[in-house]
């Protein structure tokens, strides 16, 4: 019986022959397949007025987001403490702390009168994580950062090709970051970007992904590179690779694929176990997003045994995540109650969701759930 991985990428012959092509092209550098995905990524999420940056990593999009801002030692930066260790981590690497506010019991997002109740002298920055098929408030967000004059780090990693109010993630926020790793939505690989509003911004983070070097993109995006260059701040090896990039361009051209897919997995998973008792499946019809994960919430003592018992049937399960207050790391940071986070943390269990999931294999992971309650 074959075993059932909670992520797989939809890998076919399109991604076999993009990794062929830029492999025979010998610029195995930043490129000109870099260029293109980022216009493709703009082009998708309807932000012609944007610009978008490629780098090797979301967290590398997160911190260089971070330091594109200002934030550094000594600042404080509000943060869901139910969120990736990436963000906490790029928090920590431009010398901030962050600070950890609570989340809301239905969408699992930001919960702003908590985040409220911590902002200080220090606070520099507040991060908005759209959770898997929920968004943020985000004109509260905006609302939020105006009032106490910070910058926004909205976390798209979980929403590439959502809407909110209409509107696509990455067009409107003060600054949007997405990442492409193995088990994201789309992959390049790995890689992640920066959505941002002004050129500024775009030849700062050029300097900043190539080690600081003043390489003009658009010498690089014809497969070349100048010789004769400035460097002029801080910079990281954070740049693109043109293969992740031509692996991220097959991915996009399938899009619609793979998001009405995922949806229509995630509401079969909805109908058929939302009817079990001590089970509580995202409140949400998954109407103009593109879910990355799907979730369950179960009661506590019953999480180990029902991933002991769906591991007995070939099926893995993921937790996504861990909060960020209960590492050792960060156990001193100052933070709210964090009552949802805390039972959330104990409740949250990830189940296999793949784009083009075949229903034979989502028949196995719901057969095994419904099984365990029943």
């Amino acid at each position: 019986m074959e075993n059932i991985p909670v992520f797989r990428p939809l890998l076919e012959r399109e991604e076999l022959a993009a990794a062929e092509e830029a492999l025979k092209l010998g610029w195995l550098g930043m490129g000109k397949y870099v260029g293109d995905f980022e216009q493709a990524v703009l082009k998708l999420v309807e932000a012609p007025d944007r610009h978008a940056v490629a780098v090797s990593t979301g967290h590398a999009a997160l911190h260089l987001a971070l330091m594109l801002m200002g934030v550094g030692p000594g600042d404080e930066v509000i943060t869901p403490a139910f969120n990736n260790i990436a963000d906490f981590q790029a928090i920590l690497a431009t010398g901030a702390r962050p600070v950890f506010c609570d989340i809301h019991d239905d969408t699992l997002c930001l919960d702003l009168a908590d985040a409220e109740t911590l902002v200080g002298p220090r606070t520099k920055a507040i991060i908005a994580m759209d959770y898997d098929c929920c968004l943020c408030d985000h004109d509260g967000v905006a609302a939020f950062a105006a009032k106490h004059g910070i910058r926004v780090l909205h976390d798209g990693a979980h929403a590439l090709g959502s809407r909110y109010n209409g509107k696509m993630v990455g067009s409107f926020s003060d600054v949007t970051m997405f990442s492409f790793d193995p088990v994201k939505t789309i992959t390049s690989i790995d890689g992640g970007m920066l959505i941002v509003r002004t050129r500024e911004e775009v030849e700062r983070l050029h300097r900043m992904r190539l080690i600081g070097m003043g390489q003009p993109a658009s010498v690089m995006y014809q497969n070349r590179r100048a010789w004769t260059y400035d460097v002029q701040e801080l910079g990281f090896r954070y740049h693109m690779a043109n293969l992740h990039a031509a692996m991220g361009l097959a991915q996009l051209g399938k899009f619609e694929r793979i998001a009405s897919t995922r949806r229509e997995a995630c509401r079969r998973y909805n109908a058929e176990l939302s009817g079990l008792k001590d089970v509580r499946v995202p409140a949400t019809d998954f109407e103009g997003v593109t879910p990355f994960l799907y979730y369950l919430r179960v009661p506590a003592e019953a999480r180990q045994p029902l991933r002991d018992h769906l591991t007995s049937k070939g099926v893995d399960t993921g937790i996504h995540w861990q909060p960020g207050h209960w590492f050792q790391l960060f156990k001193d940071c100052r933070r709210s109650a964090l009552a949802v986070t805390d039972r959330v943390g104990n409740e949250i269990l990830s189940l296999p969701l793949h784009s083009a999931m075949a229903p034979e294999v989502q028949s196995r992971v719901i057969a095994g759930v419904r099984e365990f309650f029943q």
